[in-house]
């Protein structure tokens, strides 16, 4: 198979997950819809709960310590919040996601709008978050199989087919988010050598965990939560985890 068919087989289970799940939303009530998003926040919030503990990761914990990790998790998301709010990351997000809602709906409402785009946004992130994404992306960039992939591919189904139910057809423009971020990763992946060492990776799971919760508490109505401004604490995780590698 060729670099990149895991993201293609993804993608496809996104689409396809989306579709049946705007099928099956249109027959359900508000009221329902509003019970299956309360679902989906809560099971989003045990699989943030289970990424997060990857801070005390024995791998981790041999690397750089065992009060560092809980320090690079906070310098992740203070620094890639401050990048990701200098740059607008969320606004810039939402303003796509309006963009796409324009030209792939005819429903040109103000509640559709919002829900096509939180749609959009949550599923995004949802979607480009996690070691799957990473492993899975690098493996398959350096020729290893594109076996984690084809995981996520059905998990990922699975959940477009959920959350579409709630939130329509914003759930599948974010096929084109893990285009691009699985896709620039499978290239990162056959222009390296090897992949991360673990304890970067389990640095990664740690924050991608936290910026799930914001996640959850954005799906249970509980704050809205810029959560694609941390997104930069994702690259930052790793530099962290080096530097306090080299200074411990």
């Amino acid at each position: 198979m060729f670099p990149g068919i895991g993201t293609v087989v993804n993608v496809a289970a996104v689409l396809l997950g989306a579709a049946l799940g705007v099928l099956l939303g249109h027959r359900l009530s508000e009221r329902t819809r509003d019970v299956v998003t309360d679902g989906l926040g809560l099971v989003t919030l045990l699989i943030a709960i289970i990424s997060a503990l990857a801070v005390a990761d024995p791998a981790l914990v041999a690397y750089i310590g065992s009060s560092a990790p809980m320090l690079v998790v906070l310098g992740s998301l203070l620094v890639g919040g401050i990048v990701g709010s200098l740059l607008r990351l969320e606004e810039r997000v939402e303003s796509i996601g309006g963009w796409l809602q324009r030209r792939l709906t005819s429903d040109t409402g103000a509640a559709e709008r919002r829900r096509f785009v939180e749609g959009f946004v949550v599923s995004s992130v949802l979607f480009c978050t996690g070691p799957l994404t990473i492993l899975g992306s690098l493996n398959d960039g350096l020729g290893r199989g594109a076996d984690e992939l084809y995981l996520k591919a059905a998990l990922d189904g699975f959940a477009a087919m959920a959350f579409a139910a709630s939130f329509g057809w914003g759930v599948a423009a974010s096929a084109l988010t893990v285009i691009v971020v699985q896709g620039g990763l499978t290239v990162v992946g056959v222009l390296l050598d090897d992949v991360l060492p673990y304890a970067h990776v389990a640095a990664l799971t740690a924050v991608g965990g936290l910026l799930l919760v914001g996640v959850a508490l954005r799906l249970l109505r509980v704050r809205q939560i810029p959560v694609t401004d941390l997104l930069p604490a994702l690259v930052v995780a790793p530099f962290l985890v080096a530097l306090a590698a080299a200074v411990g």
